[in-house]
């Protein structure tokens, strides 16, 4: 059956909704769920993704939640699933990962033509990536512990289509580090992320003390970590900043 009532667990994913067509159907929506802006602000907020309100997505009486393996915390999608209710719990660390889950949601949502479409403009954007050079590069996310992030991310595959090549490779997840680390790794180009830890100018200086030898530049980290129909985007602008590098 095809749901009419959709509450979505995963930012990403929230505007991917939108994009398909089917924002009417979304019932539900967490704090981080920010995109569209003009659309979106009418949309009841559950919680945020690590801590969403169980018994207000149970009083939407939604026939879709939708769910990510690392946005979302185990034990709440289990509780849900338990209590009955549908779930899609996607999990995304690649790009093709992130193009499969668009042709999960629009065939589950009866709107497959628009999401054959999406995949088609994503893939030919990526298609169209100029052969930039090779460089090393360290992406951070966060500050006080530093932390970058492992071959088992979508960043990592955001970052390899790029020819960034991960000095974190060999890591998993989001290993912590310290700019003296970093340093001694030596990577070409240091990327600071907008989020989820919002850097800043002042922290180019920080980071640039401690790593002489390496490019500090400030990324908005939708491009890299934000999938679905924020690929568009995302890889357009991605296309635009590796020219000037």
């Amino acid at each position: 059956m095809t749901p009419n009532k959709i509450v979505s667990l995963v930012p990403s994913l929230t505007e991917l909704l939108f994009d398909l067509g089917l924002g009417k159907r979304v019932v539900g929506r967490t704090r981080f769920c920010i995109h569209p802006k003009e659309q979106i602000h009418d949309i009841p907020i559950v919680g945020g993704t690590k801590n969403p309100n169980l018994e207000k997505i149970h009083a939407l009486e939604p026939d879709l939640i939708i769910a990510n393996r690392e946005e979302n915390r185990k034990e709440d999608i289990e509780k849900l699933e338990d209590d009955g209710l549908n779930v899609m719990v996607t999990e995304i660390s690649t790009i093709d990962e992130a193009l499969f889950v668009i042709h999960d949601i629009g065939w589950a949502c009866d709107v497959k033509e628009k999401a054959k479409s999406l995949i088609q403009k994503i893939q030919e954007k990526m298609a169209n990536t100029a052969k930039f050079p090779e460089l090393t590069a360290a992406y951070l996310i966060w500050r006080d512990p530093w932390m970058s992030v492992g071959h088992d991310t979508y960043i990592h595959s955001v970052m390899e289509h790029y020819n960034l090549n991960n000095v974190y490779s060999g890591s998993t997840r989001y290993p912590k580090t310290t700019l003296h680390e970093i340093s001694l790794k030596k990577p070409d180009v240091i990327l600071l992320s907008s989020e989820p830890y919002p850097f800043k100018e002042k922290h180019i200086k920080e980071v640039g003390d401690a790593c002489p030898g390496s490019d500090i530049l400030l990324v908005n980290g939708e491009w890299f970590s934000w999938y679905g129909s924020r690929m568009l985007t995302g890889f357009a602008k991605l296309n635009a900043f590796r020219r000037v590098m």
